[in-house]
């Protein structure tokens, strides 16, 4: 077994730190794209981008994520993908609060 000297692990540690931080920042950048009713996914899920469901629409979702209020946000069944928040799909499920 290699013996790490303080040194070293300093510099590990500041790497991984860095690594970690960039990582995160890369995953969230990710979620650009708006999703189209076109997609595969979206489709067996019925996502429409304006829900026909009262009191039933991303924004009120529990898999919805990023910033309350704005118009199209990430959400956990789409990855990658933004949905309207006044859209509404199958996996629809209220928000707990």
């Amino acid at each position: 077994m290699k013996s790490v000297n303080r040194r070293n692990f300093l510099k590990m540690s500041g790497a991984t730190l860095i690594g970690l931080t960039c990582g995160s920042v890369a995953l969230r950048s990710q979620a650009q794209e708006l999703l189209q009713t076109s997609d595969p996914t979206a489709q067996a899920l019925k996502y429409v981008p304006k829900s026909e469901v009262a009191g039933s629409m991303c924004s009120n979702c529990m898999y919805i994520q990023g910033n309350e209020g704005d118009e199209n946000r990430p959400c956990a069944i789409f990855p990658g993908k933004l949905v309207a928040a006044d859209g509404w799909c199958s996996a629809w499920v209220k928000r707990p609060g």
